[in-house]
């Protein structure tokens, strides 16, 4: 719709848009026109030098986005090398121009494949759904409340976390629909509202359809028409406008898992000795696939990123393992983020050592020694007590602790605690495979600060007054801890105060996670008590899964069981056998007649046996428990 031939322009935000030419107050004698001075025939396609260009962005129909170079950039950051201050040009730049006023034209397909509103049918539409600040939620209970109220049932697909949000994908605009439909009506358990977003998106990863076998073939033509085989370089750029792919439709975007990963599986089968790789003009975001390059093509050393879509330097940390000597990245956004050139140079130099060239320029030699890393870490060391007193102390201590801890009823650590003791949980953020990570009966008692920032939440989970730890504890899964696992540390030591650290493995025996083994460190900060006793003021205790190593090995050795008789009826031989070999191993009665029996109660041989266990460190502590 026109007004006296000037075109309708809706939603115009330029400042004095749409309004008659008057005198602003306070603006001066020298103001310059404002929009709605200037001459409007020119963007009618009339006349004039000095008009707007006839095929103004705001007139397209089409989607059509008149782009310029002359428009202002952004002061106070730093763009790496910028393409304004080069005389030459770089081997990537042959097909750029040289003239700053000239004017693009850069049209939107409306019916890209890959674009997020393109010509797809809305019914079948895919939509990725966001839950700010949804990490912080169990995946259950979140998708549980939201079916609650959602009025419509739908099935998530690819639930995930990304940074501290909670993400899935549903098919069907209805759906999208409903569940915005549900944002700000959910209330959590500290009176959070949650916010649900919704965005168009392509499909998610799993549902992308792989390439057929006879597709893979005619990838491996194109490829291999690309690959220079005396330099050792393949070239990518913009191969998803390659003729031969179009010719046979295959749609190569290699944004998509199954074709970035595609073409991974080509190279490593018939190029793994691929020294130079160019995947420019490809509006790569992500590098999530790209990580394979190093299992792949191991001996890489020229990547070329130039022009794409990469708008974090993180994005290369999935990549980071390359030993690089060249990189190029000028024309993603990502280079806009650093405030100078030697920033630059230093963010990218964390991840690639090795690196000689970046975006074409040389960089001065690293200083780097060429010395591989240790393939395997030092042996672990035993438990450390700075003097047998000590020792004694705390292994009996421990002790009488852990059969009151794994009995059925733990209110008898009642005496082990102060009266103004305070104890706390804390367990790891979960990583990895979530099947091997579910901690869930510790989840709502973890006091993790690394990612609790509320000082509210972060005061309440501490456990305060012995009663209260108790009760603490007493809701905590019953278990059974492996004495034999246990390491020792004595952290610090005068006369009215230690500080001592526990290693170990327990399993939980009850409960839907029963026999499920557990790793777990636990420092306590204790004070004298009665009866040359110990009297814990502080409890800290650490809960995580056990790695394959750690279960192989747990409960090998059967732990003592405790008996008020352990040793039995022995004739008089054997009793003074035992005696001795007590008093000469330093080991309890229990293990002294446990070494003496399995050595036929050969005296001789039994001592030499446990000489030679104890130098290779197998005999447990417990074994000295008296």
């Amino acid at each position: 719709m026109a007004e006296e031939g000037r075109p309708y322009i809706e939603h115009d935000d330029r400042v004095g848009g749409g309004f008659s030419a008057k005198k602003k107050k306070g603006r001066g004698p020298f103001r310059a026109r404002m929009y709605s001075e200037m001459n409007h025939r020119s963007r009618r396609g009339g006349g004039g030098g000095g008009g707007l260009n006839p095929r103004s962005r705001l007139e397209d129909d089409d989607g059509d986005v008149a782009m310029s170079e002359t428009q202002d950039t952004p002061k106070g950051r730093y763009t790496p090398y910028d393409r304004r201050r080069r005389r030459g040009e770089d081997w990537h730049d042959r097909d750029r121009g040289g003239t700053s006023n000239m004017q693009f034209i850069v049209r939107r397909d409306p019916g890209h494949p890959d674009r997020a509103g393109g010509n797809r049918d809305p019914r079948r539409s895919w939509f990725k759904i966001t839950i700010p600040h949804g990490k912080k939620y169990e995946k259950t209970w979140l998708l549980g409340a939201i079916q609650s109220v959602c009025a419509v049932p739908f099935t998530p697909v690819e639930f995930h976390h990304e940074h501290n949000r909670a993400q899935f994908y549903v098919e069907d605009a209805s759906t999208a629909a409903a569940l915005r439909q549900v944002s700000r009506r959910i209330t959590d358990k500290d009176g959070y509202k949650l916010t649900i977003i919704s965005n168009p998106s392509d499909a998610p990863q799993s549902i992308q359809k792989e390439l057929k076998p006879e597709e893979i073939g005619i990838l491996k033509n194109c490829m291999s028409r690309r690959y220079d085989g005396a330099q050792q370089a393949l070239d990518l750029k913009n191969i998803r406008s390659d003729p031969e792919l179009l010719c046979h439709n295959i749609d190569l975007v290699l944004n998509r898992k199954n074709c970035m990963l595609s073409v991974l599986q080509i190279i490593e089968e018939n190029i793994p000795e691929l020294l130079s790789l160019n995947l420019s003009n490809n509006r790569l975001y992500r590098l999530d696939e790209l990580s394979e390059l190093l299992r792949k093509a191991p001996k890489l050393k020229i990547l070329n990123l130039i022009c794409n879509e990469l708008k974090s330097d993180r994005e290369l940390d999935k990549v980071k393992g390359l030993k690089l000597e060249e990189l190029w990245l000028d024309g993603n956004p990502l280079c806009d983020s650093f405030k100078d050139q030697s920033s630059y140079v230093r963010a990218m130099r964390e991840r690639f050592p090795m690196l000689l060239r970046l975006d074409g320029h040389t960089l001065p030699p690293p200083i780097a020694f060429d010395v591989e890393a240790p393939t395997t870490l030092p042996p672990c060391k035993g438990s450390y007590f700075p003097s047998d007193d000590i020792k004694a102390l705390v292994l009996r201590f421990l002790q009488q602790y852990y059969s009151v801890y794994d009995s059925e009823d733990r209110q008898g650590l009642l005496d082990a605690y102060h009266d103004g003791a305070c104890c706390s949980l804390c367990i790891p953020a979960p990583v990895g495979n979530p099947a091997r990570n579910n901690l869930s009966e510790y989840f709502k008692d973890s006091r993790n600060v690394k990612k609790l920032k509320d000082p509210a939440m972060r005061f309440k989970l501490l456990k305060h007054t012995r009663l209260n730890v108790v009760a603490f504890l007493n809701e905590l899964p019953k278990t059974l801890h492996d004495t034999n696992s246990f390491v020792v540390d004595i952290c610090a030591q005068t006369n009215m105060l230690l500080s001592f650290v526990v290693h170990g493995i327990f399993k939980e025996v009850d409960g839907k996670s029963q026999d499920e083994v557990r790793a777990f460190t636990r420092m306590f900060i204790a004070v004298p008590a009665g009866n040359a006793g110990l009297c814990i003021v502080n409890d800290e205790l650490f809960v995580r899964n056990a790695t394959t190593e750690e279960i192989r090995k747990a409960f090998a050795t059967p732990a003592p069981t405790p008996s008020s008789s352990p040793v039995p009826t022995l004739t008089a031989t054997h009793q003074e056998l035992l005696q001795a070999f007590s008093l000469q191993s330093g080991m309890n009665l229990e293990w002294s007649q446990k070494c003496l029996q399995d050595n036929d109660w050969d005296f001789p041989r039994a001592a030499q046996i446990f000489t030679q266990l104890k130098a290779e460190g197998k005999i447990p502590e417990v074994a000295f428990m008296k």
